[in-house]
């Protein structure tokens, strides 16, 4: 199983444990400083090297956060010490992250535009999203001159491509299929 798989499967095992328990949001703020923590070289040179046994990781992690974060996420996080995973933290942070987000009904979209937007602009295009999708959208803005005209959306796997480009791209195969079609009569 990849790595990126198993950082997920951990979220979202730390996500259900963090709804029974706590709350998501409380979770979140920790999950999200020991991910950042995790990010520091000498401390993910600390975690990750196997000269230092799991119980002074532990320990290390238990008098590091102990009162800063909810009892479970650190039992948690102990468990991913066990497993010799700690590495992982940091993506499985960013996974929590985007379950919580998912969770309080936020999706992040990139949006791709010929031009610049002013602030205005985008606030208007921010909210169309949001009423078309039911959900908070917030963009993020990507500019290339090449797509000509009118704006691709991408959210993960899907893209709405409603750009001038893949229009005319369009309708330049549908002149040249007719083209054809009419040197073969």
């Amino acid at each position: 199983m990849r790595e990126d798989s198993i950082a997920r499967n951990y979220a979202e095992t730390l996500f259900e444990l963090a709804e029974r328990h706590e709350g998501a949001e409380s979770f979140g703020s920790g999950i999200e400083m020991v991910g950042d923590l995790m990010e520091d070289p000498t401390v993910r040179e600390f975690f990750g090297t196997p000269r230092v046994s799991a119980a002074r990781k532990k320990s290390a992690l238990e008098r590091a956060l102990g009162g800063s974060v909810p009892t479970m996420l650190l039992r948690f996080l102990k468990v991913v010490i066990d497993r010799g995973r700690q590495r992982l933290i940091p993506e499985c942070a960013r996974q929590y992250r985007a379950l919580l987000e998912r969770h309080l009904g936020l999706r992040h979209m990139e949006v791709t535009v010929a031009r610049p937007l002013d602030a205005v602009q985008l606030e208007n295009l921010g909210a169309q999203l949001s009423s078309a999708t039911g959900a908070t959208v917030i963009p993020h803005l990507r500019v290339r001159p090449d797509i000509i005209g009118g704006i691709v959306i991408r959210e993960g796997d899907t893209v709405y491509d409603g750009s001038l480009k893949r229009q005319l791209d369009a309708l330049r195969r549908r002149l040249m299929s007719v083209e054809l079609q009419r040197q073969e009569r």
